[in-house]
């Protein structure tokens, strides 16, 4: 899967390309054990295990970059100022990547959430 993602990052003009080959890096140290996928057609990381479930993904979109954490309930729990929002991710731009505090904070509530069984039937 990291060929599919590295064709997806390789596609991209070089300030975004740069700046999600940075947020790939980081997103892999702070959950080294999730395993790389392509989900909704962008990159991102999933719990490892045959039933492991996506925590974040990210995007490049023609004026901006997005982070998303496959839940519409973890954008609205956290203070993304002075970030552009969406009920399903924080967008930001090469030149204004996001802070590693917020980008810890959206992993943290994320895996919260999964841990007290979100999207289970």
């Amino acid at each position: 899967m990291t060929v599919e993602i590295d064709a997806f990052i390789a596609a991209l003009p070089p300030g975004q390309r740069e700046a999600l080959t940075a947020l790939r890096a980081r997103l892999k140290a702070l959950l080294p054990d999730h395993l790389e996928t392509m989900s909704y057609a962008m990159p991102g990381l999933r719990q490892p295990g045959p039933k492991g479930k996506m925590v974040v993904g990210y995007a490049a979109f023609s004026k901006h970059l997005g982070l998303y954490p496959h839940s519409g309930s973890v954008i609205p729990l956290i203070d993304c100022t002075p970030f552009k929002t969406s009920k399903s991710g924080v967008l930001f731009t090469p030149e204004r990547p996001l802070p590693d505090a917020l980008l810890h904070q959206i992993i943290a509530v994320r895996q919260a959430e999964l841990a007290a069984g979100y999207g289970r039937h």
